[in-house]
């Protein structure tokens, strides 16, 4: 249930994402445009390639690939809001979803290496 919840953010946050890459490259912006996309969009397809995972190990691995991709996009979002690129709504918004995306990534790291370690 957890990961469908999660495989459900990740998808609207990846949607976001790619509409800001769009208002970037039509104000030329494509050097920061281009890692973003990458990354914000990476997250969700480890998340949905995690749930078709063969072993326990391989599902912990793919959650922690969309972690660090959710690290790298939160980054991005703080560089593209130092700079201009985004105002404070935009990135508030985009960042209060990455944080609760990590989060729940984090959480479910944790539980699956918890259970584990009791069998």
């Amino acid at each position: 249930m957890k990961e469908d919840k999660l495989a459900d953010l990740s998808m609207g946050f990846s949607v976001q994402i790619i509409n800001l890459v769009k208002d970037l490259k039509s104000r030329h912006e494509t050097v920061i445009s281009n890692q973003i996309e990458r990354s914000g969009t990476s997250i969700g397809a480890n998340i949905y390639e995690a749930n078709y995972a063969q072993w326990k190990k391989d599902f912990i691995s793919k959650l922690e690939i969309a972690l660090k991709e959710a690290s790298e996009t939160g980054y991005w979002l703080e560089l593209l809001h130092r700079t201009g690129y985004i105002d404070d709504t935009a990135f508030k918004s985009l960042n209060d979803q990455y944080t609760t995306i990590r989060v729940m990534l984090v959480s479910s790291c944790r539980t699956v290496k918890q259970n584990m370690e009791l069998k």
